[in-house]
């Protein structure tokens, strides 16, 4: 396969799954239903979930500042928070290509060299990588017997016991393998998992550390609170703090593998509450209304961004 295939296919596949997974969530709910939905949500509650939304955008931009003071570059927070947001809408068309638009805005205002930029924010999505993973971790803390009783509930607990032994064994003999890799796919894995680890190591380097760390905390802290603050837009919506959480992260997994969540978000959210008893018809409807007030908020903030840029840095 060519690379311009590849390409072609990995913008093209997560489309035509979005536009599937559109057809399928509202095939649960009427177009009509959900408008009735849309018209009576309390946009209060949508605004201060959008509130949170901005607020970790924000910090996203003077975070990045962190990382590049200590190859020698400080960028103007205004180039930052307008690159970011760029990023964003770029990333609704093309997936993974928004990190590739905000290096490219940095080389071109604030001569930061690509492939310099472009690593910083591999360096980021390390740090947000392990935050996701802490939330997952919390997550099964807090609802530890929730997951234990529904696995039980649903599978022989002997086999889940037998499935957790054969998958500790066979990481243990998957990883010696990645090791003493020096070819092929294997060596692809663990040049990543060294990537990733000299990633983290390097964030305690930092000379701001800690405000890298606090910022990266908030980040994530108002995603979640973003998911939070929108559910009393729903009247009569009552999701237990678990459900929160796992909702969120089923979501947050949805915007990872499409265009930005686009008809798998209502679907994985709408399945997650169904965990908790939520009703589908109102939790397909808060799918639907979170997704959209996020990419609305996306596709304004991103658009008037890339429309900014010219005029913020006109001297240029």
């Amino acid at each position: 396969m060519s690379k311009t295939t590849k390409k072609t296919l990995q913008i093209i596949l997560p489309l035509v799954l979005g536009g599937f997974l559109v057809w399928y969530s509202l095939s649960n709910i009427s177009i009509t239903t959900l408008v009735t939905y849309f018209k009576n949500a309390n946009y209060w509650w949508i605004g201060l979930g959008l509130f949170f939304g901005i607020l970790s955008h924000l910090s996203r931009a003077y975070r990045w500042k962190f990382i590049l003071e200590p190859i020698g570059y400080k960028p103007k927070l205004g180039n930052s928070i307008l690159a970011v947001l760029v990023g964003y809408l770029v990333n609704l068309a093309i997936p993974r290509a928004g990190e590739v638009s905000r290096a490219a805005v940095l080389a071109n205002y604030e001569n930061v060299p690509f492939e310099k930029g472009f690593g910083t924010i591999v360096a980021e999505r390390i740090a947000d990588l392990i935050m996701m993973m802490i939330i997952i971790l919390i997550t099964l803390f807090v609802q530890f017997d929730f997951i234990y009783n529904l696995l039980t509930k649903n599978f022989d607990p002997t086999k889940i016991i037998l499935l957790i032994v054969l998958l500790i064994v066979g990481f243990y003999v998957f990883t010696s393998f990645v090791k003493k890799a020096k070819k092929g796919f294997l060596l692809k894995i663990k040049a990543f998992v060294s990537g990733l680890i000299e990633g983290v190591t390097s964030i305690f380097k930092m000379k701001k550390k800690w405000a890298f760390i606090f910022h990266t905390v908030f980040i994530w802290g108002m995603y979640v609170a973003m998911f939070w603050a929108t559910i009393p837009a729903i009247e009569g919506l009552q999701v237990p703090i678990g459900g929160v959480l796992i909702g969120f992260i089923a979501g947050a997994f949805s915007i990872a593998a499409t265009n930005g969540g686009v008809g798998l978000y209502p679907v994985a959210v709408t399945g997650a509450l169904a965990l908790f008893g939520v009703p589908e018809e109102p939790a397909t409807a808060f799918g639907w209304i979170m997704w959209t007030s996020q990419t609305a908020m996306i596709v304004i903030f991103g658009g008037l961004s890339f429309l900014a840029l010219p005029v913020f840095n006109k001297n240029k």
